[in-house]
């Protein structure tokens, strides 16, 4: 796999780690109190879940920091561009003249097969022709 499709795919996983970290904490975050003027919160009533809802928050974050360190290291691997702006610019030029030229050669050889295809129908159509006034009905 390339080095795109790897950053590709470690976007997306960050992004459902992300989505799965926020969806985990808003849903397990304790009852808070909103301002003096409202009655406490219920307790949370104890289970024995309890240690996993602590901890489940430090094993998503960590999942989701080794998977942004993996993104960096993939973006640190990405070849550097050589020359700057202006030799990417001249050689996107380049590679646009040559997109063109092959774009014109490509337009000729539809252009003749089309030719062809009309010859081709023509002459099945005098084949047909042919042969249907070969056979005379009685």
């Amino acid at each position: 796999m390339d080095i795109i499709s790897q950053l590709q795919e470690l976007v997306n996983t960050i992004a459902a780690l992300a989505f799965n970290t926020f969806g985990t904490l808003q849903r397990d975050a304790p009852p808070v109190r909103l301002s003096p003027n409202y009655p406490e919160p219920p307790a949370a009533n104890p289970t024995e879940d309890a240690a996993n809802v602590a901890e489940q928050p430090k094993l998503m974050s960590a999942a989701l920091v080794k998977s942004a360190k993996q993104f960096d290291a993939l973006v640190a691997a990405l070849p550097s561009s050589e020359g700057g702006e202006e030799a990417q610019l001249k050689r996107i030029a380049e590679l646009q003249a040559e997109n063109d030229a092959v774009g014109q050669e490509l337009q000729r050889q539809l252009e003749a097969a089309d030719e062809e295809l009309k010859q081709v129908q023509e002459l099945f159509s005098q084949a047909a022709d042919n042969c249907l006034n070969l056979k005379k009905p009685e």
